[in-house]
């Protein structure tokens, strides 16, 4: 343990959850580098922001909530929501002394000594009382397999790579996913595409209704039910279904959102279904969604046979030390909000009942 950094708490990840966390941890009395961290393996502030393609400007940005403390006011609509939200954040992280680190990769999380968990990373590893999780899930894309996918002669991307529209100009297209990037996408690209093809596992399902606060509480509460059942979370959008906004009536007008079944199999010039159609394909982009980054905690056992970690508030129930903040029902920027407010009320308790071993 000689070249181990003691805290009372890290926190894992420095997107919306990690710094609202953060904010509460310092604006209960927490002092940065002295009771807490804040490790982020991003090269910049802006969580999974950063990443996000150039024409997904400000203005497209859907439900965009404020960080708790500093609201984000005059942004540019027509600027790219990664730099109005990066330049958001870093001011954030400035203005709160929140001292994140970075880039620092965690790669595991074990059981240590006197009680404590040892945190294990790219820049050394700090022993702490509690642990917060807000790793969020861009850095874990999920890429479905379909027999022959490997034969496929065109190129094959995901939405975390998503470079923008003008890359798909004259080029056949087939757009994978039911969800929010999947229609955002097909109305980008249909203007630059040869042609674009939409394909869903189930048909997708608008929403006319103006989504208010009892309708947000609903949502989350089926979210929040798996995960407390210790089944992975599912997106708060796939029980929702889509805003059917005027650009989404647009597109099913001109046909770009004629949606296909999925198909069965991926043959090298295309896409193919068992009832003999074809569809000939230059690219196919799978907007097939992320999955939860938490592998660094595989140490600690909380997996549930579901495949999930059991979660009850934003407590692992197998270990009151853990806390996913962004996990499932928290994966939205208010929900975000809270769930960094509530971990933190917890942890309080927590290292109140339990002092530090000497």
């Amino acid at each position: 343990m000689n070249d181990v950094r003691e805290v009372e708490v890290v926190v894992v990840g420095a997107g919306q959850a990690g710094l609202s966390s953060a904010y509460h941890l310092r604006r209960t009395g927490f002092e940065p580098d002295r009771d807490f961290v804040v490790l982020d393996h991003s090269p910049a502030p802006g969580g999974a922001w950063q990443f996000r393609w150039p024409s997904l400007t400000y203005g497209k940005v859907h439900g965009m909530h404020a960080l708790p403390g500093m609201e984000l006011t005059d942004a540019d609509p027509t600027r790219p929501s990664s730099e109005v939200i990066g330049a958001y954040f870093d001011r954030y992280e400035r203005t709160f002394d929140l001292r994140v680190r970075r880039p620092v990769d965690v790669r595991a999380v074990r059981e240590g000594p006197g009680g404590r968990l040892l945190v294990e990373t790219s820049h050394g590893i700090w022993a702490t009382r509690a642990l917060i999780n807000a790793t969020g899930t861009w850095d874990r894309p999920f890429w479905p397999r379909y027999p022959g996918q490997e034969t496929f002669r065109g190129r094959q991307l995901h939405t975390a790579q998503y470079p923008g529209p003008e890359t798909f100009a004259g080029l056949r297209a087939v757009v994978v996913g039911g969800g929010a990037s999947g229609t955002q996408h097909l109305l980008e690209i249909a203007p630059y595409a040869a042609a674009t093809t939409w394909v869903t596992r189930r048909p997708p399902v608008w929403r006319e209704q103006p989504f208010d606060e009892n309708a947000g509480r609903e949502a989350v509460a089926l979210v929040e039910e798996r995960v407390r059942q210790g089944l992975p979370p599912r997106s708060v959008v796939s029980v929702t279904g889509l805003p059917l906004n005027d650009a989404i009536r647009r597109g099913l007008e001109d046909g770009v959102l004629d949606r296909l079944p999925m198909f069965d199999r991926i043959e090298p010039e295309g896409v193919v279904w068992d009832d003999g159609r074809r569809v000939a394909a230059d690219v196919i982009l799978w907007a097939t969604g992320f999955r939860p980054v938490i592998e660094h905690l595989a140490p600690l056992r909380l997996r549930e046979p579901g495949g999930g970690i059991r979660v009850e508030g934003t407590r692992a129930v197998a270990d009151p030390r853990i806390h996913l903040v962004g996990y499932g029902p928290s994966a939205s920027t208010i929900g975000a909000n809270r769930a960094g407010r509530a971990a933190v009320r917890d942890i309080r308790r927590l290292l109140a009942e339990e002092p530090a071993a000497a």
